[in-house]
């Protein structure tokens, strides 16, 4: 007979339930000589399409911060990851830390997650420009307004 396991009752530790937690990483710097080697890395068709990205990430604003976390180049300002970019066998990811609440007309977004989203891009048949592009625009500003909030739910 199957025994009966009572409910599980969610713990709310001060201010973890509800909250909007913010990602925070250390060690990133203006142009990380790391994700350059990364990013000229093997194989390079893939890599090639992570270098047109990621470069768009450096491009939105002068406080963008990046390092290596979890084996590929990411995007911060501050110490808060907003995009990365990864490689695998046969495409490319242009991941968001906050993309399910990331707005996108083009239909770009795929993923299942709680927060993180990506776009699949595949050698010959990438989405247009101009809809990747908005997101990691999107993506940029989201997490300024995040860390700004946080900024004002912490002062006296």
């Amino acid at each position: 007979m199957p025994q009966n396991k009572p409910p599980r009752i969610a713990l709310d530790l001060p201010g973890l339930i509800g909250a909007d937690e913010i990602l925070r990483l250390s060690g990133m710097i203006k142009r990380d000589p790391a994700v350059d080697f990364w990013l000229s890395g093997e194989p390079a068709e893939l890599r090639a399409i992570a270098r047109q990205w990621f470069k768009r990430m450096r491009q939105c604003g002068d406080d963008v911060l990046e390092l290596i976390h979890d084996g590929c180049p990411v995007a911060c300002v501050e110490d808060a990851p907003f995009a990365y970019v990864n490689t695998f066998k046969t495409h490319v990811n242009v991941g968001f830390f906050h993309g399910a609440i990331l707005d996108d007309p083009a239909g770009l977004l795929e993923g299942s997650g709680k927060r993180m989203r990506h776009v699949k891009l595949k050698p010959g048949s990438e989405p247009k420009p101009a809809a990747l592009g908005n997101l990691i625009d999107a993506a940029y500003t989201d997490i300024k307004v995040r860390l700004g909030a946080g900024r004002s739910s912490q002062s006296p």
